[in-house]
C-alpha cells in the first residue's frame, strides 16, 4: 500500500469525550471514527487490525476442531422468551417489531440462536461433542456507552458454544478452550491473566474471565504474587488465615454499649481485634416475585462482596436499605445480631462457622453480646461473602494476593443445561433416552482486543502495535520524494519487502519529514525505515516503534536487517 493512495485521516485533535489512550489514539491515527454514541466505523487501518485478530482466532479454533458458522444478527424474540431471558437481560436488549408486528431482538449474544440451530439436527450422543462458533457483530444498548471500542453499543465478538453428552466431556472441552484462548492472547502479544469470575446474566457455572492487564481496566482483579491464580474481585477467594489474633476472654453475656454502633468503636470499647467482632450488613434482595431484606453477617475486619451476597441469597439484584426501613421491620440499626433473629433471614460468612468468643449486636438499643459461640447457629446458611483483600493468602499457594486492573477480553462458562433444558434441545443417550445437551460457551471480544492492545501498548506519541496486530509491519518512509535517489531506493525496498510477503506501506507523500514521522509514531508501525539524506553516504535508518531506538544501517543491508528483525 502507498501512503499517498491510502485513506488514513490522521489528526491532532482527540474526541472531546475521550479519556482512554485507545479511544484517543485509534481516532487520531485514523483507525476508527464515531457514528453516534457507542457506534464506530472501522477505517482501512482499523479493519486490517480487526481481520488480523480474527485470523488468529480462526487458526486456533481450527486446531481444536471448532467449526465456524454465521448466525443471523436479528433474532426472533420467541427464542428469548423460551429461555426465560428476555426480561432478565433488561433494557440492554434492543427489541423491535417488523411490518408484520413480529417481535425481534438485536443479538447481544447468541446462546438461544445456537441452541435453536442444533436442536432437532443433532439427535444422538454419537454426534457429540460438537463445537460451533462465529465472529459476529453484536448490539447491546448500553445506558452509558463510553471509552471508545472498550464499551460501545455495537461490537464484534467471537462467541462459541459446545454441546456434550456428559459433564466429564464438557470439562475436557472447557480446559481445551481455556488453553486455546491463552494461545490466542499469547500470539497477540498481550500480558493477561485467566481469572475466576461470576457468571452474571449468561448463567451456568465454572466461569472464567481472560483479563488483559492494564492500569485503565475497569475490573479490579486479585492475582497471586507467586502462582497463576487470579480472580475477579467478585469471585476472589483466599486461604485460611495464617495468623489468628488472640481471642478475648469472657463468658457469654450481654453488655451495655452506649452509642457504640461501628465496628471500630466496638473493637475499641472491648479492646479486642475486629476479627472477633461480627459485622451486620442489611441489604434488600430483589427476586422475580418481589423483594426481601436480608442480613449478612461477617467478621468485623471483612467487607461484604455484593455479587457473592446475591449468589448466596439466590437473588437477582441487591440494593441498600435505609435505617427507617430497618426500624419499620422491628430491627435496631447499629445493634443487629443473629441470636434470636426471627423477623428477617440471615446469611453468614463461611469464616464465622464454628467461631467462638465473638461479639455481636444484641438486637437491643445500646447492647451487645460477648462470648458468642456460633455453633448454636450451625444450621444457618453459610457462604463466602467476604471481599478478598490485598495481602490475603492465595487459595492455591498461600502467597500474598495483589490487586491490579484488568480489561475483560474473554469469558468462558460451563453452561450445563441452562439453555438446552428450557429450549427443549435434546439428544438420545446410549440407552435411547432423551436428555438435554450439556453445554459450554466461550466468548472473546474481538473489537475490544483492538482497544486492549493499545491500552497495554502505547506511549505519549501514540500506538505501539504488537507483531500479530500491526496493520503494517514496516513503513518505508521516503524523506524527500523530490530526491530521485531516495524515491528509487524506497520504491525498490518496498517491492522487495512485498515480494517477501512482508506487510509494508510506502510513505511517498509530499509532506515534510517531521509530519511523516509524527504520523508513523502515532499509527504505531513496528518498524520504520527512514530513507533520507544519509542515503548519499550509503546509509538508511531503522526506527523500532516500541523503544524509539534509531539505528543506522548500510542501505544494501536494509532488507536483510528488517527480515532478521521480523523473524
Amino acid at each position: 500500500m502507498r501512503f499517498s493512495k491510502a485513506f488514513i485521516p490522521t489528526t491532532k485533535e482527540a474526541p472531546s469525550d475521550a479519556v482512554l489512550a485507545s479511544h484517543i489514539f485509534l481516532a487520531r491515527a485514523g483507525f476508527t471514527s464515531q457514528v453516534a454514541a457507542g457506534l464506530y466505523n472501522y477505517l482501512p487501518l482499523g479493519k486490517r487490525v480487526l481481520k488480523k485478530i480474527e485470523n488468529v482466532i480462526n487458526e486456533e479454533m481450527t486446531k481444536v476442531g471448532a467449526q465456524e458458522v454465521d448466525l443471523s444478527f436479528v433474532t426472533p424474540a420467541d427464542l428469548w422468551e423460551e429461555s426465560g431471558r428476555i426480561e432478565k437481560f433488561g433494557k440492554e436488549l434492543l427489541r423491535f417489531r417488523d411490518r408484520k408486528d413480529n417481535l425481534f431482538v438485536l443479538g447481544p449474544t447468541h446462546e438461544e440462536m445456537m441452541v435453536s440451530l442444533v436442536r432437532n439436527r443433532v439427535t444422538s450422543y454419537k454426534q457429540l461433542p460438537l463445537n460451533l462458533y462465529q465472529v459476529k457483530t453484536k448490539f447491546r444498548d448500553e445506558a452509558r456507552p463510553r471509552f471508545g471500542l472498550m464499551r460501545g453499543r455495537e461490537f464484534v465478538m467471537k462467541d462459541g458454544y459446545s454441546f456434550h453428552a456428559t459433564d466429564e466431556d464438557l470439562n475436557r472441552e472447557f480446559e481445551m478452550m481455556e488453553a486455546s484462548y491463552k494461545r490466542i492472547l499469547e500470539r497477540l502479544g498481550l500480558d493477561f491473566r485467566v481469572v475466576e469470575a461470576d457468571s452474571g446474566a449468561i448463567g451456568g457455572s465454572g466461569s472464567k474471565e481472560l483479563m488483559v492487564i492494564a492500569d485503565s481496566g475497569e475490573d479490579t482483579i486479585a492475582i497471586c504474587e507467586s502462582c497463576e491464580y487470579g480472580a475477579n474481585v467478585e469471585a476472589a477467594e483466599r486461604s485460611d488465615r495464617q495468623e489468628i489474633p488472640e481471642a478475648p476472654e469472657g463468658d457469654f453475656n450481654k453488655f451495655q454499649t452506649p452509642d457504640v454502633k461501628s465496628i471500630g468503636n466496638l473493637a475499641n470499647f472491648f479492646k479486642v481485634d475486629p476479627y472477633y467482632t461480627m459485622k451486620c450488613v442489611a441489604k434488600r434482595m430483589m427476586y422475580e416475585d418481589g423483594d426481601q431484606v436480608v442480613l449478612f453477617f461477617l467478621r468485623g475486619d471483612d467487607e461484604l462482596q455484593e455479587v457473592k451476597a446475591v449468589n448466596a441469597a439466590e437473588a437477582l439484584e441487591i440494593a441498600d436499605v435505609s435505617e427507617e426501613e430497618l426500624t419499620a421491620l422491628g430491627l435496631v440499626p447499629g445493634f443487629m445480631g443473629p441470636l434470636e433473629m426471627e423477623t428477617v433471614p440471615c446469611v453468614f460468612d463461611s469464616s464465622l462457622k464454628g467461631g467462638k468468643d465473638l461479639i455481636c449486636g444484641a438486637n437491643e438499643e445500646d447492647y451487645h453480646y460477648v462470648g458468642v459461640d456460633m455453633s448454636v447457629l450451625d444450621e444457618g446458611l453459610f457462604a463466602d461473602l467476604y471481599t478478598a483483600k490485598e495481602g490475603d493468602g492465595c487459595p492455591h499457594c498461600s502467597s500474598k494476593l495483589l490487586y491490579t486492573k484488568g480489561i475483560e477480553v474473554g469469558h468462558i462458562f460451563k453452561l450445563g443445561t441452562t439453555y438446552s433444558k428450557p429450549l427443549k434441545a435434546e439428544f438420545l443417550n446410549e440407552k435411547g433416552q432423551a436428555e438435554p445437551f450439556i453445554m459450554g460457551t466461550y466468548g472473546m471480544g474481538v473489537s475490544r482486543l483492538i482497544a486492549a492492545t493499545i491500552e497495554q501498548h502505547h506511549d505519549e506519541k501514540g500506538c505501539i502495535w504488537t507483531k500479530e496486530t500491526a496493520p503494517y509491519m514496516v513503513n518505508v518512509m521516503v524523506s524527500n520524494i523530490k530526491d530521485a535517489e531516495q524515491l528509487a531506493f524506497g520504491e525498490a525496498l518496498y517491492k522487495e519487502l512485498q515480494d517477501a510477503g512482508v506487510e509494508v506501506i510506502l510513505d511517498d507523500r509530499k509532506e515534510r519529514f517531521g509530519f511523516k514521522m509524527k504520523d508513523a509514531e502515532l499509527i504505531g508501525f513496528p518498524y520504520t525505515v527512514i530513507v533520507g539524506k544519509e542515503l548519499e553516504h550509503g546509509n538508511v535508518q531503522i526506527v523500532e516503534r516500541a523503544t524509539l531506538e534509531k539505528r543506522a544501517v548500510f542501505a544494501d543491508k536494509a532488507f536483510t536487517e528488517i527480515m532478521d528483525r521480523l523473524s
